[in-house]
Formats: C-alpha cells, sequence, structure tokens
C-alpha cells in the first residue's frame, strides 16, 4: 500500500480547522490544511467576542466554566508562538434597560454559578459618558474578543512555513476516498477533517446534517468621542477597536442567505445603536457573513456513520472563539486516542437522518 503523505487533511482555515490544526500540531501529528482565500469566511467578518453570560435573561453560556479557561490558555499560547497580540481581555458592559431589569440581573448576581462572571466593583457606568445607562448596568468579567483575522493569517503564515498549508479551491471531485485512505490532488491521507463553515451543505458527505444558517452583519463606525476599554451589550454590542473605532452588530436574518451587506439590516443596527449611544459617529463600512448554526444549537463533530476516514468539524455557530478550542482538543482525542466525544455534540445524535 501507498504510504501517507500526511496523517489528515483539513478542509478549511476558519476558526475551526485552525483549532483542529493546532491541536493536532501540538499532539506531533501531521496534516496538511487547505484553504481559499478568496472564498467569502464567517470566521473573518466576525466580531470574536467571548462573553461568558448571553441573552436577555442573563444565561451562563454552556460549558462555560470549561470552555472560559481553557480559551484563553489556548489564545494566550498561540500569542507566545506567533509573536503576536490576538486575545483582547476586555469587560462587558450591560446597560439596565429599566428598573425592573436591574432588580432581575442584579439578583440573579447572588447565584454562585453566575457570580465568577460579575464584577464586584462599583458600576463603572459614568465612566463611559457616550453610553445611555439611566439605569445603571452590569460588569461582565472574563469577557473579551479574539482578532480573527490577525489569528488566521498568522497562523496560515505559521504553517505555510512548515508546508503544512496548501492555499487552494477545495473541489469534492478531486478527492478520493476507499478504506484504505483518503488521496487529493496527489497526496495520500489517513482521514480527511471538513471544516468548511456554511459550505458544508454542499458537501456530499455531510449535506444531510441539519444545519439551520443565519446570515448575519455588522457595522464599523468612527466615534466623535474616545472610547473606553469596555464592550457594549444592550439587544446589539458595540466592541471597541481603537480610540475612536468601533464594530457594532449584528442583525440576525434566513432570506436571503447571502454574503451580501444590505441597507435594510445597517437601518436596524443604526436604529439599535442611536438608543444606545449618545455621540456622534461616522459609518465606515459594513460587513456580512453566513453563520453555520445548527438546527439544536449544538457543533456537529465526529466521524460519518459509513466511512471511518471521513469527519467534520463545524456548526460552531455564535460561539464559535469559545468553542472551538476546547472542542477541538475533545476531537483530537477522540481521533488520536479514542476518547468519547460530548454526546450533545457528536452527530451520532443524527445518525438516524442519515439512514432514513
Amino acid at each position: 500500500m501507498q504510504p501517507f503523505d500526511y496523517e489528515y487533511l483539513i478542509v478549511g482555515q476558519g476558526i475551526g480547522g485552525t483549532s483542529v490544526a493546532w491541536h493536532l500540531h501540538d499532539s506531533g501529528k501531521s496534516f496538511q490544511i487547505v484553504g481559499d482565500s478568496s472564498m467569502p469566511s464567517s470566521s473573518r467578518v466576525a466580531a470574536g467576542i467571548f462573553n461568558p453570560l448571553t441573552g436577555k435573561k442573563l444565561v451562563k453560556t454552556w460549558l462555560a466554566d470549561d470552555l472560559f479557561p481553557y480559551a484563553r490558555t489556548f489564545y494566550g499560547g498561540l500569542e507566545e508562538k506567533l509573536g503576536q497580540q490576538i486575545m483582547h481581555l476586555t469587560p462587558i458592559y450591560r446597560p439596565f434597560r429599566s428598573i425592573e431589569e436591574q432588580n432581575t440581573y442584579l439578583a440573579q448576581t447572588a447565584d454562585p454559578g453566575i457570580s465568577p462572571y460579575v464584577a464586584a466593583r462599583p458600576d463603572p457606568g459614568p465612566q463611559i459618558p457616550y453610553i445611555n445607562a439611566d439605569f445603571g448596568g452590569l460588569e461582565v468579567i472574563q469577557a473579551g474578543w479574539i482578532d480573527l483575522p490577525a489569528l488566521l493569517d498568522a497562523s496560515r503564515t505559521f504553517f505555510l512555513k512548515q508546508h503544512l498549508y496548501r492555499e487552494a479551491t477545495f473541489h469534492p471531485a478531486d478527492l478520493s476516498r476507499t478504506d484504505d485512505g483518503i488521496s487529493w490532488q496527489g497526496k495520500r491521507f489517513k482521514k480527511v477533517i471538513f471544516s468548511q463553515g456554511f459550505f458544508a451543505m454542499q458537501n456530499e458527505w455531510f449535506n444531510w446534517l441539519p444545519f439551520t444558517p443565519v446570515k448575519g452583519q455588522i457595522l464599523e463606525i468612527a466615534t466623535d468621542v474616545p472610547l473606553k476599554p469596555y464592550i457594549i451589550n444592550q439587544g446589539i454590542f458595540a466592541l471597541p477597536l481603537s480610540e475612536n473605532r468601533m464594530k457594532v452588530g449584528a442583525t440576525y436574518s434566513w432570506d436571503p442567505l447571502d454574503w451580501a451587506a444590505t441597507e435594510a439590516a445597517t437601518d436596524e443596527l443604526e436604529s439599535k445603536l442611536r438608543t444606545m449611544l449618545n455621540a456622534g459617529y461616522t459609518l465606515a463600512g459594513a460587513q456580512a457573513g453566513i453563520r453555520p448554526s445548527v438546527r439544536d444549537r449544538r457543533p456537529l463533530i465526529g466521524i460519518h456513520p459509513e466511512f471511518a476516514n471521513v469527519c467534520i468539524f463545524n456548526g460552531l455557530g455564535t460561539k464559535g472563539v469559545t468553542l472551538a478550542p476546547f472542542l477541538a482538543k475533545e476531537f483530537c482525542n477522540h481521533l488520536i486516542y479514542g476518547k468519547e466525544l460530548n454526546p450533545l455534540v457528536n452527530i451520532k445524535r443524527y445518525f438516524s437522518l442519515y439512514f432514513r
């Protein structure tokens, strides 16, 4: 039998494929990533915010106690390897919208599951004068954002130098699978891992999975006043990038599912922004992406029901920056050591859709 050139072929270099690649690299496994910089990518549009307390009801993010410490360790390690900052630890300020919301949220902070993620210091609202916070607000800690374009570009450069990355358009017809291995463009691999985001819906091996993709748009604005180091969250987020620039988002829409920023989505965001912001600004740009979300809001990870050398790591949705590192570790432990995957993310939960 012809020897393998690499153990793994990773298709897709978004936050999912990149996280898997780093874990395989640290485990001493050989791989090649195929990425196509000409294709749109939700990872490059996303603001990259990690937030342990989400939603109108201040709910702790699923697996937060595992995800957040591991994400900080993972991204901190990458900063050392890559020699640049990619993680920005930034608290999130949530202005209360009413006295009722204030009372509800403050009561919730006594919950021992919630309290580690809430600042004990006084309300910082007065330090953020450009935000409307008539009822005060809540400061969420252990939060921040990942500079995803910087992370993806630096990772690609690192892997390219080690001949572990290939810039190419992936065509399924170029890939040949047998029980003995995977062949793609003259190279042989033991397994293929698809991490294609939204484009997995066009993948013949995994198009039976219940993706429910969602389009989102964000804005970039230049403010008339200097910004403080707080992410603001009140229905939308306002993420400071520098002293006078911020990202604002995000919308949720299902029709049409395309990558074009629209005037309607811009108007929707600006309407909400004007309610939250009491300072002038200039619109600097808009971007849209398609989130690879899933029917049950849990990722799609695992091995094909029929083909043991065809795998998927996808469906990370809106919380990809925190889910990707921890679940990539779990997935690589599954591939390398046979450790069981969390059944809530394992695609086995949907095998009935494949065999019906």
